[in-house]
């Protein structure tokens, strides 16, 4: 099994995006954990994982909307998409960057 982690970024405010839900899903779609980040912009309870192809989703309209931002509608980024794989074992982290406009995501260590 691999670890998995995350750390979403607000890059408007320049913080840790806390509070922005966000689920986990495998190859077919199951829903595998859902939950939100913490106020460091971190979700420690994410499961471990064996390989093969799976999906983050980020729900950042509604993260900005909470914060007073006013979004266009529909907002141009509502819930952002990260399908990855994992090949080998070991820890794999997949950050976001992410502001109302744009988001950014690499593999992290």
């Amino acid at each position: 099994m691999n670890s998995l982690s995350t750390h979403v970024l607000d890059t408007m405010h320049g913080r840790p995006a806390a509070g922005m839900e966000l689920t986990l899903h495998d190859a077919a779609g199951a829903m595998l954990f859902s939950g939100t980040t913490n106020q460091d912009g971190r979700c420690p309870d994410l499961p471990t994982v064996g390989t093969g192809r799976y999906r983050l989703e980020f729900a950042v309209a509604p993260y900005f909307a909470a914060l007073g931002i006013e979004l266009p509608a529909p907002p141009f980024l509502d819930l952002v998409p990260i399908m990855f794989g994992i090949a080998h074992s070991g820890h794999y982290h997949v950050p976001l960057l992410v502001s109302p406009f744009a988001y950014s995501t690499y593999r992290g260590s």
